[in-house]
Order: structure tokens, then C-alpha cells, then sequence
């Protein structure tokens, strides 16, 4: 889940030197590891990171996937079809107490954050499509958390990993006019480097990548926690996410990044008057659309499973 608690100017005010016609926004993405079980102490973390970017200057920091509550990298859960072990079940229970609600008190505390620069919180995105054993331990969102937020740094918006592999979804943000597209991932593999500069080229928007950079003594060790299949092969120092967060502007032009080294913060000044430039070239949903051929409907709705026709009745009675 990507949560937005953002607004602008987000932390200190910096003068780019750019025409108001025209504004330059301070952009950083963190690549940094979980501290993992432990969410009060990665909410700690987060604070300190938070400050230090904005130490930089930076109206925008964007964390990697599941920052707060752990990427359960190189974990099966125990599963197999058809068998689910305890050891297996207990370690979901762990990781599901180290999950957030949104909103909740940490969710409060990650606005109390942004509120010291400026910011608040504006809304979430919930991952739509969880990959691969992912579906196991995380549900899935829906059309009503894929929002773009209208800030006065720009329309910000995210998809999360492999999601952003998904075209339908990125034409319905670019739909929203996306400006400042955020892309948490798990995915420090050299080929995604690629999907974020086609994202960036496809959307013309600013695409901000983030990931974490973590070695296999940032998890708890075995027994408690295993990398399924690799444990035998890993040191405490073994890298077991590389990194690879990027800025990428609506160019193709790579503005900082990919970083494999560690634990980094990533910026770059986004000068926003690039997007009318690259659109001028290709707009996917504008001047290079046929919507006569083809269209995209989206159901951006909430989802529920259970709806109880007496409260829908109290709802319609109470706008008589």
C-alpha cells in the first residue's frame, strides 16, 4: 500500500531559480531497509530519513514498497497447495501484527511527520494486483484507491511494483493527468530500469522509483526467519535487495540513479515545465489517442463483499 501524506510545499521551500510559469520541485526517493517485526522502530527511521531530505531542501520523498511493515522477501509462508504448516502460520501472525491500519495511529504519526514540513495526509493507494505468492498474504485493492492528488507541486500519484506493468492501470492514471508518477517497488533487477523509462516516456511524467537496499542481517535470523530455498547460501552480509531506485524525467532522461551501493537518498530537481514538452511529442491521452477505436472503462468504486441492505436504507433516508 502506497500511503499519500503529502501536500505543497511539503517540507522547506527551496528557490530553484525557475520561472513561475514553470516551477522546479525538489524531489527525493528513499533506499533504505525495514526494520523488520518492528514497526515503531521503522516509523523511527522513517522520521529520521524524512528530516534529513528535508535538510535537502526536498518537497517530495517517496519510501520504497511496504517500508512500514516489512517486503517478506525470500518467506513462503509455510504454504504448499494444498498444506499450510505452523511454523508457517506463525510467522504470518508476526508479520500481520506488524501491519498498519490506514488510518490508524501510525498513519497519524507518518501526517504528524509531513505536518512538520508543510504536509498532511491526503489518501492511499491500495495495490490492485499482489504478485505471485504475494496473493497469499495481501488482498487486493480496487478502482477507489488509484487516486491522482491535485497538489501545488503537481498531480502526484502511484502504482506499486509489478503493477506498474499493467497498461490499463497506467492509462487510467495518465487519464487523471499525472504529473509526478511514484513507482515503490521490490524489483532490483536491471530490467526494471527499462519499465520505468517507457512509464516515463509512455505518460510523460516524472517517474520516481523507489526501492529498498537491505542484506540478509536486516531480517531476523533463522531459525525465527528463512529465505525459503537460499538460506544455506546467504551470509548476514549476503545483499538481498539491491536497490536500483531512480528518478526519471519525461525525457527518458535518467535525472539520478539507479543506485546499487546501499542505503542512499535519491534527488533530483524536476523542472515540471519538461511535461508540456514531452507531450507536445506524445500524449497517450490526449493528441495520440482514438478513443473512436479504442476506450478504457474503469469501476473506480469501492469493491465490498458484503453489503447490508438496512444500512443502505438509513443512508437513503437520512438525504430525505
Amino acid at each position: 500500500m502506497a500511503i499519500v501524506a503529502s501536500d505543497a510545499p511539503l517540507f522547506a521551500e527551496v528557490d530553484m531559480g525557475a520561472d513561475s510559469s514553470a516551477p522546479t520541485v525538489r524531489a527525493t526517493v528513499v533506499q533504505a531497509s525495514t526494520i523488520f517485526y518492528d514497526t515503531p522502530a521503522t516509523l523511527d527511521k522513517a522520521e529520521r530519513l524524512l528530516a534529513e531530505a528535508a535538510g535537502y531542501g526536498s518537497q517530495l520523498v517517496v519510501f520504497p514498497e511496504a517500508f512500514i511493515g516489512g517486503y517478506p522477501r525470500g518467506s513462503n509462508f509455510g504454504v504448499t497447495i494444498g498444506n499450510r504448516t505452523a511454523k508457517g502460520k506463525e510467522e504470518f501472525r508476526k508479520y500481520h501484527a506488524s501491519a498498519i491500519d490506514v488510518p490508524g495511529p501510525e498513519v497519524e504519526r507518518l501526517a504528524a511527520m509531513a505536518g512538520k514540513y508543510k504536509g498532511h495526509f491526503l489518501g492511499k493507494h491500495r495495490k490492485i494486483m499482489p504478485t505471485a505468492l504475494e496473493r497469499i498474504i495481501w488482498g487486493f485493492g480496487d478502482g477507489s484507491t488509484i487516486p491522482v492528488f491535485e497538489t501545488p507541486i503537481g498531480k502526484i500519484g502511484a502504482a506499486i511494483c509489478w503493477e506498474n506493468r499493467m497498461p490499463l492501470l497506467r492509462t487510467a492514471m495518465y487519464a487523471k493527468g499525472i504529473e509526478i508518477y511514484c513507482a515503490p517497488t521490490a524489483d532490483s533487477r536491471e530490467v526494471w530500469q527499462a519499465s520505468m523509462t517507457h512509464i516515463a516516456l509512455e505518460g510523460g511524467c516524472f517517474v520516481l522509483s523507489a526501492n529498498q537496499f537491505c542484506r540478509r542481517k536486516d531480517y531476523p535470523p533463522p531459525p525465527e526467519y528463512e529465505f525459503s530455498g537460499t538460506e544455506q547460501d546467504l551470509t548476514p552480509d549476503s545483499i538481498v535487495c539491491a536497490g536500483g531506485s531512480v528518478i526519471i524525467s519525461p525525457s527518458g532522461s535518467v535525472l539520478a540513479g539507479p543506485n546499487y551501493d546501499g542505503e542512499a537518498l535519491i534527488s533530483a530537481d524536476l523542472d515540471l515545465g519538461e511535461i508540456a514538452r514531452a507531450k507536445f511529442d506524445f500524449d497517450v491521452v490526449g493528441h495520440y489517442s482514438r478513443p473512436e477505436v479504442l476506450s478504457l472503462v474503469v469501476r473506480d468504486h469501492p469493491a465490498t463483499p458484503v453489503t447490508f441492505t438496512s444500512a443502505s436504507a438509513k443512508t437513503e433516508g437520512s438525504h430525505k
